[in-house]
């Protein structure tokens, strides 16, 4: 076992961030004034573009990209302290997320100059909504058994086949998504690429809904027959699609949102334990709890600045999904045990009841995203040698 490809080297967020922080939690407590928890409570699941506008406006989107593509080439860690904070306010962020966490970085990376151009700007503005085309049906989050087919035309590309669980495709600008450009038996890997689609231009797309338990729109099934993409909507090169969304997941793995789509729960939890209600074994459950938070952002932190620093951390990115995980989807079960409140759905309960009922329907869907489990331990046993 090679245990030294799982450090996570300590990385202290230096003072000067400081007042980025008090400017963001300033902005977040005016606007969010009339949100209520329990909306607040959907995290990063929480939609309003005239919200991801106004964070654009304020320079803290797009923030590590290249100016010269209409970023605003701050720190990474300056990124990781609007979005710890968006998130732990329960900022409504899930229009822009996806372009700002990863496809944006994605774009400048691999994407032609006009491509650069026109998106990065948009995503920059908090204009641009994307989504990811990874999973399937039958292939569960092994990606290397992707079968929907992407066929060299004289127009392009033609694409066909079908994803799942694939958030924000219905109102999405635009899907990086991966197809099978080789179909020999032995280009399992190799025979894979990414495309950057225009979903408002491009025809032979169909998102249908996957309605989560509480009846939102979250999750989709994305159908595509006979979609024809132009020739530079390949993104990098053609059977580097493997090597480019392992790249990828690193950025969706190990952010903050891993640990923080409970946090508005373990807020108002301590709210309601303050009111006299906690012994000392009650609080020793919940410190428990609070030092896994800690922790955990920790190593989430250690990702942001190998990150920044051009490593490749997606070892340690698989493991803060994994423990963040089973840290989110512990805390309501926890907060039933302390608390002698029934969750609720209707608008007569307390804030808290409110929010561990909208937590419990939501957090099994947890394990979905960016990886289930299981193959998040295959990657890590391959990662320490012992598979």
């Amino acid at each position: 076992m090679n245990i030294d490809t799982l450090r996570f080297p300590h990385f202290e967020s230096p003072p000067e961030v400081d007042a980025l922080r008090q400017e963001v939690r300033a902005f977040l407590a005016e606007e969010l004034t009339t949100v209520k928890p329990v909306m607040r409570s959907n995290t990063w699941d929480g939609v309003d573009p005239a919200f991801s506008r106004k964070l654009g406006a304020r320079g803290w989107l797009g923030m590590t990209l290249p100016k010269t593509y209409g970023g605003h080439e701050r720190s990474m860690l300056e990124r990781y302290v609007v979005v710890e904070e968006t998130l732990a306010a329960g900022a409504p962020v899930g229009y822009h997320w996806i372009a700002d966490r990863q496809s944006g970085p994605m774009v400048v990376r691999l994407g032609t100059e006009a491509q650069k151009h026109k998106i990065v700007p948009a995503i920059a503005r908090g204009e641009a909504c994307f989504a990811i085309g990874m999973s399937e049906p039958d292939s569960g989050s092994d990606l290397a058994s992707v079968k929907s087919r992407a066929e060299k035309v004289p127009e392009g590309w033609r694409l066909n086949g079908t994803k799942l669980w694939t958030t924000g495709a219905h109102r999405a600008n635009y899907m990086i998504a991966l197809f099978r450009t080789d179909s020999s038996p032995d280009a399992k890997h190799r025979g894979l690429s990414q495309f950057l689609i225009d979903m408002n231009e491009v025809s032979g797309i169909t998102p249908r809904p996957i309605r989560d338990l509480t009846g939102r729109r979250h999750f989709n099934e994305v159908s595509f027959v006979d979609a024809l993409l132009p020739a530079d909507a390949l993104l990098g090169k053609e059977g580097d699609g493997w090597k480019q969304v392992t790249a990828e997941l690193a950025y969706e793995r190990s952010g903050p949102e891993r640990y923080l789509s409970c946090f508005v729960l373990l807020t108002e939890l301590v709210k309601i334990l303050k009111g006299g209600n906690a012994n000392a074994e009650i609080l020793a459950k919940l410190g428990k709890e609070i030092a896994w938070a800690t922790s955990l952002r920790n190593m989430s932190l250690s990702v942001a600045g190998m990150l920044s620093a051009g490593q490749d951390p997606s070892l340690q990115a698989s493991v803060v999904k994994d423990l963040g995980c089973h840290f989110e989807q512990r805390l309501p079960g926890l907060a039933q045990e302390l608390v002698e409140l029934e969750p609720t759905l209707a608008g007569t309960g307390v804030d808290y009841q409110q929010v561990l009922g909208n937590l419990m329907q939501l957090a099994p869907s947890f394990s979905l995203r960016g990886g289930t489990l299981e193959i998040l331990r295959g990657i890590i046993a391959r990662g320490l040698g012992v598979r």
